[in-house]
């Protein structure tokens, strides 16, 4: 319960306050946005399409976007394209050396990246808007019902690749503000935002469907297998491998300092959701070329669509693969190593450098191994379990992930801006102010 002060106390701290009131205003603005339909948009005959695809993953997207790919509004598009963008430079560093060497720059060449992956936003949000223009464009509410556009044409299209694209880069900023000016990791928080907001809109439609016939048991059935869910992601987010390493003894005059022992901590699962997040829009990717017309994509969108065991068997596949692939691609053991040799630690029984990095990397792949299992496992086995108990459970594993891992990183930081404030009351009010004004004199 000490980890959980902070609900009762976060107020009382003026700056984690006005951090907290300026999250929640921009993650207003983004709920608000999700009801700005698209101009030419027949909201109501897009809202019945999605509904009639809940069980696709066009229904899984519509989740993941709060609602907004119903509505088709602005917001359709979600921060994906930007995730997209951010996924395809990370693995471009990996084969482009000028990437690479970015990286390695620090602070400039992290915002060098920054502003590519923004360039890289805007034009997949285009590609993206121009897609789903062409898609919609022969779509009805239902079987001989009213048309999802009005009017379509080229005008339609420009229009809706134009007010997608800016939506999306809008949402884009919002994160970023967020993150500089608020608490949590902006683009992650929008995300969350997005998925939790249609837990009611789920929980009402499963009663609408079920009325006078609601099965207490499969309803139990239901609950337990999402608490479960949770319990299991919390554990395996928080798993940690300690390596234990040793601080080399150094005297510097008359001190002496090193000789103590510490641990380095490897998370269990490194690669976070990505994985999920990664396999997920490839597989929505046939969708979006059978949208195109290109031949043979429609029998991959309906294996899609169906969600059989071989799609499940494919969605866990890719899982494991992109946990392993965004593992080696984020953690290098051998920078790790030479920070290591650096700062004058070691591994008991293990040399310094090269077979330090070999360790490490072995170590991690076991690790990783059994992250990737997890993965998969909480991905597909909720739906799998749904479909035994005949229950569509669309609120599944990936997002039960993102929502849990992202609120465990947003209270780490509550919590660090408290300790941070606690230690700043033990130094006594002023006391940094008092030392500024020592140090201008002094000077």
């Amino acid at each position: 319960m000490a980890s959980l002060a902070w609900l009762s106390t976060w107020y009382k701290i003026p700056e984690l306050r006005r951090r907290m009131l300026f999250t929640l205003a921009l993650l207003a603005v983004f709920r608000v946005g999700a009801f700005v339909t698209t101009p030419g948009v027949d909201r109501n005959a897009m809202r019945q399409y999605v509904a009639s695809q809940s069980g696709s993953l066009l229904g899984f997207f519509n989740l993941f976007s709060g609602g907004a790919l119903s509505n088709l509004s602005i917001f359709a598009l979600g921060v994906m394209p930007y995730i997209s963008a951010s996924i395809i430079l990370q693995l471009l560093g990996m084969v482009y050396k000028p990437v690479d060497e970015l990286r390695k720059e620090g602070e400039a060449g992290r915002r060098k990246i920054d502003q590519y992956t923004r360039y890289g936003t805007v034009a997949l949000s285009a590609f993206q808007g121009f897609s789903i223009a062409k898609f919609i464009e022969g779509l009805s509410g239902s079987e001989g019902g009213v048309a999802v556009v009005n009017h379509p044409g080229l005008g339609f299209e420009l229009m809706t690749v134009l007010t997608l694209t800016t939506g999306t880069a809008f949402l884009m900023w919002l994160g970023e503000q967020i993150t500089e000016r608020g608490i949590g990791n902006g683009i992650s928080l929008i995300i969350q935002a997005g998925i939790v907001v249609g837990v009611p809109r789920y929980v009402g439609d499963y009663f609408a469907q079920n009325e006078g016939d609601i099965r207490p048991l499969t309803a139990a059935a239901v609950v337990g297998i999402l608490v479960g869910s949770v319990a299991f992601v919390a554990f395996f987010e928080n798993a940690r491998r300690l390596i234990p390493i040793v601080y080399s003894r150094r005297q510097v005059s008359r001190r002496v300092y090193g000789g103590q022992t510490a641990h380095l901590p490897l998370k269990i699962n490194t690669s976070g959701v990505i994985p999920p997040i990664f396999a997920s829009s490839l597989l929505m990717f046939p969708a979006t070329l059978a949208s195109l017309n290109i031949p043979g994509m429609d029998v991959l969108q309906d294996i899609v669509n169906r969600g059989d065991w071989v799609f499940n068997v494919g969605y866990g596949l890719l899982i494991i693969f992109f946990c392993f692939f965004y593992t080696n691609v984020v953690f290098k053991p051998i920078d790790v190593a030479e920070n290591l040799k650096k700062q004058q630690a070691n591994i008991p029984g293990i040399r310094p450098g090269k077979q330090t990095a070999e360790y490490i990397d072995h170590i991690m792949q076991r690790i990783t191994f059994a992250g990737a299992i997890y993965c998969a496992a909480i991905c597909v086995i909720p739906s799998v379990l749904g479909g035994f108990i005949r229950v569509p459970i669309t609120f599944g594993g990936t997002t039960i992930m993102i929502v849990v891992g992202v609120a465990l990183d947003t209270i780490a930081q509550i919590e660090s801006h408290m300790l941070k404030r606690s230690y700043d009351g033990l130094a006594g009010p002023g006391a940094g102010h008092v030392r500024g004004r020592r140090l201008a004199a002094a000077g």
